[in-house]
């Protein structure tokens, strides 16, 4: 089963798609989609769905696991993303991909066995539930890769099997 993961954001989109059969999780294809501050909000969303888009036709995942907003410190930043992950979950909808959506302390709590894991601990599951020394540079794709392994672990993927 390929799962798409999205840690959602305005200026970056953390993406992954991974394999997963059963047993072992393979990293298909990761990365992100960067929008510039320069342009008007309108037109990074509208960058951000059609980046979305493209992954979608091109891996055709057959579900998504996405960050889900709950609380945000930063007020001046929770609209934006909101934004984004609103035209996210828009693209997912058009190509009918079930949605399956995780807090940040859910995915800290599955991977680790900790809701308030920090970046190293959560990077440290990743790489042993990938069986990989190396990850991606950038925090947003790791997050991404963490937020699709949690699927993998979540009640939701255990009852589609």
């Amino acid at each position: 089963m390929k799962i798409l993961g999205i840690d959602p954001g305005m200026a970056i989109v953390g993406y992954c798609i991974i394999d997963y059969n059963g047993k072992d999780t393979e990293l298909l294809h990761s990365g992100a989609i960067r929008t510039s501050k320069e342009k008007r909000e309108s037109q990074r969303l509208l960058e951000i769905y059609n980046d979305m888009s493209v992954l979608i036709e091109k891996y055709k995942p057959d579900c998504c696991s996405i960050e889900k907003l709950f609380f945000f410190r930063n007020q001046t930043t929770v609209m934006p993303v909101a934004h984004a992950r609103g035209v996210i979950l828009t693209a997912l909808e058009k190509y009918n991909i079930p949605i399956y959506e995780y807090t940040p302390m859910e995915v800290k709590m599955v991977l680790t066995g900790y809701g308030r894991a920090n970046k190293k601990e959560v990077e440290r599951m990743v790489k042993l539930s990938l069986n990989k020394n190396d990850l991606p540079k950038l925090d947003d794709t790791v997050d991404s890769i963490a937020i699709a392994i949690c699927h993998t672990r979540s009640s939701d993927f255990t009852n589609l099997i």
